[in-house]
Formats: structure tokens, C-alpha cells, sequence
């Protein structure tokens, strides 16, 4: 079987399969935007949840031109959903419902529609903050994604198929930390649900009963890798508590700043866990010279059991670890090096990113091309070379 992103049409559909590899990454500090989630908050019906959050959500299309493969030029749309997290018009969605895009636009549930400025996005964690010129929204409440349990009850709200705006759909979290890759090879770890998520899906909030964000839905299983012969009710959700401190970044730096030790890890290969006799940690592939890492005394081939007082079953269960960290936080690593255990202590650094990667690639490749001499297209024949050359012909 294969996965599926949930945004609308065609460019939003990417294939993704079981995670291999990934490189340590994660978020900066979440200084808050949205309302802080109530652990007393009561527990509400789906129609009293609906109520309280479907003024939060928003539709996006995406609009981008291109050219077919016979040189043709055109402008295609795609569609996703997002969510309201400042008061101010800042919004959160994937970064595949606007990747490739000329402009955004926001639809409120109000009926009103915004040009939208993208603010910034990190493409390895599939999201995007948007920003709409208006004032006085309602922003969702943001939840504890450390706390969901499997058999909880969730609800999304979002644009299926880009047609059927502001749908509420509901089910149950069927699992946690599922590892998954990107067809394009990046890794996440999500959370698996069974509610209704379809193409345009994408970007919109996973609720819990308490009416409090625990994830962004992002992805489905397919048959195909497209909006047909899909697979029903399994659907996947971005952890809300391993994007916080991005997205805040973001908003508040103009630039994307993620905790980082400077290590490279997969999951056990049968061959070492049959060495070292451990069935579960993250094998060190690689160590960054003069990183984090590499100053505690982390080694290629160590094995990472736990960080402090939280197992490491996996590679993703070490980078959420690390992606929920803060730059300057001390961590206790308990390795097995060749048969023995042993305890580093690491100083979690910082490492720094464009929020903005793509538009100032594509800005600075303008500017060495005009910075190039204008070539003549020869012909090969001279007559037509030499009147193109003195008149323009």
C-alpha cells in the first residue's frame, strides 16, 4: 500500500512509504499564540466542537503556472484547509497545499476571501504559516499531543475535495508515532486516526474532545498514490507538539531556528540488533565534526536506548526528543558501545533555516542569470543569423 497527501488536485499528491532514515531536526521554543489547552477543560459533543472551532478554519487554494510538456503555458489550482492561530490573521497549513505557488488565497468561514501572504514554512515538517490582512479572528485552542491515547475520540474539521468546504468528520486515534517517509525522502512520525480524510483535507486541525488542536492532518493511505482507489479510514495527523516551536519561530524570527546535536540515525539493522543483542534504539550513522554530538563523545554505531527518563524505541522517537527540546538544554544520552552502557550528557545547540528556502533560491539564480550576457541563438545559417543579429528578426 502506498500514502497519499491529502491536498487537492494532482500536485498535492506525493507517495510516501515506511521511514528508513532521518536526520535530526526539530523546533525553537513555543512562545504561544493560541489559547493555552484547559486540563480541565470539559469534554464536548461533536456539534458543540463544531460550533466552537468551524469559525477557525479556513479554506486555501493555491494557484501556480506552468507549461505542459509541449511548451504550453497555464495556470492550475489546488486546494487545502488550515486553521486560525493569531487573533491577527496568521493561519497554519502544509507546506504541499502551497508548494509551487504564485498566490494563496484564504476563504473564512464568514464567506470573506483574503489574498494570503505566505510567511514562511519548513518543507521536512510539511507545514506553512500564512498571514491574511485581518483583525479579530478566532484562533483554536492548541492541545497536548503528548497526551493522546489510542482509542481516543477525534474529530477534524476541513475542505474535503475543495468542494465540500467546513465538514466535520470523526473517529478514533488508531495509533501513535507511526514512521513514516515521503516520497521525496523525508521522515515523520504521526499520528494514525480512522476519521473520514479526503483530497483538500490537508492542512485542516485534528480536534480532540475538549475542542483542542492535536494534530494537522496531512496524509492518507492509497492504493494508487493519487485521490483514487483510496484505502478508507486510515489517515494521518501531524503531531501539533512536534511543530510548535517551528511555526512560533517563524512567526516571531522570520527564519526557522531548530534544536540540533548533529547526528545522522536509522533504525537497528537485523545484522547489529543480532550483534549487540538491543531490538529497539536509534543506530548512529553519522556524527557532525564539532556538533553537539560529537564534543559529549557520541560515536558512529553507538546505540541510543534512552534520553533521560524517555525511552528511544526508534530513530523518530529521537528526534522528537531532540525536536522538542530548547537550544542549551542538557541532555542525559544512555548508549550501548560495544557492550557496554554508558551516559553522555549533551548540550542541545541550535541550527538555523530559511523559512523562505525556495523564493530566495529562486531570487538569487535571477540574479546570476541577469548578471550573464545575453546569448545569440545561432542558426547555423548565415543569411538568417546575420538579420537576426542587426535586426531583431
Amino acid at each position: 500500500m502506498k500514502l497519499a497527501k491529502t491536498g487537492n488536485p494532482t500536485a498535492m499528491n506525493r507517495l510516501l512509504s515506511t521511514v528508513l532514515l532521518f536526520c535530526l531536526l526539530g523546533g525553537l521554543v513555543f512562545l504561544g499564540m493560541s489559547p493555552k489547552a484547559d486540563a480541565e477543560s470539559p469534554e464536548l459533543s461533536a456539534a458543540d466542537l463544531y460550533e466552537q472551532n468551524v469559525s477557525s478554519t479556513v479554506g486555501i487554494t493555491m494557484s501556480a503556472k506552468t507549461n505542459s510538456r509541449y511548451g504550453y503555458g497555464y495556470t492550475y489550482q489546488a486546494s487545502g484547509s488550515g486553521f486560525i492561530i493569531n487573533s491577527d490573521g496568521y493561519i497554519l497549513t502544509n507546506y504541499h497545499v502551497i508548494d509551487g505557488y504564485d498566490t494563496v488565497k484564504v476563504a473564512t468561514y464568514d464567506q470573506e476571501t483574503y489574498d494570503a501572504k505566505v510567511i514562511g514554512y519548513d518543507e521536512s515538517n510539511d507545514i506553512a504559516v500564512l498571514k491574511i490582512e485581518a483583525k479579530n479572528l478566532k484562533p483554536v485552542t492548541l492541545g497536548d499531543s503528548d497526551t493522546v491515547r489510542v482509542g481516543e475520540q477525534v474529530y477534524a474539521i476541513g475542505n474535503p475535495l475543495g468542494e465540500l468546504t467546513f465538514s466535520l468528520t470523526g473517529g478514533i486515534v488508531s495509533a501513535l508515532s507511526r514512521d513514516i517517509r515521503t516520497g521525496s525522502g523525508m521522515s515523520m512520525s504521526l499520528i494514525q486516526t480512522d476519521c473520514a480524510i479526503n483530497s483538500g483535507n490537508s492542512g485542516g486541525a485534528l480536534f480532540n474532545t475538549r475542542g483542542e488542536v492535536i494534530g494537522i492532518t496531512n496524509a492518507k493511505f492509497s492504493a494508487s498514490g493519487s485521490s483514487e482507489a483510496e484505502i478508507d479510514n486510515i489517515a494521518f495527523a501531524i503531531p501539533i507538539n512536534s511543530v510548535k516551536n517551528i511555526f512560533t519561530s517563524i512567526i516571531e524570527n522570520g527564519y526557522v531556528l531548530k534544536p540540533y546535536i548533529g547526528i545522522v540515525v536509522s533504525p537497528l539493522s537485523e545484522e547489529t540488533a543480532n550483534i549487540t543483542g538491543i531490538r529497539a534504539g536509534a543506530w548512529v550513522r553519522e556524527v557532525t565534526e564539532g556538533a553537539a554530538a560529537d564534543k559529549a563523545g557520541i560515536q558512529v554505531n553507538d546505540v541510543i536506548v534512552k534520553v533521560d527518563s524517555k525511552d528511544v524505541a526508534s530513530s523518530n522517537d529521537l528526534v522528537r526528543i531532540i525536536s522538542e527540546s530548547h537550544p542549551g538544554d542538557v541532555l542525559t544520552f544512555h548508549i550501548y558501545r560495544q557492550g557496554e552502557e554508558i551516559e553522555l550528557d549533551v548540550e542541545v545547540e541550535s541550527k538555523t533555516e530559511s523559512a523562505l528556502k525556495h523564493e530566495e533560491e529562486a531570487a538569487a539564480k535571477s540574479e546570476e542569470n541577469s548578471e550573464q550576457p545575453e546569448q545569440i541563438p545561432w542558426s547555423g545559417n548565415p543569411m538568417e543569423d546575420f538579420f537576426r543579429y542587426y535586426f531583431g528578426y
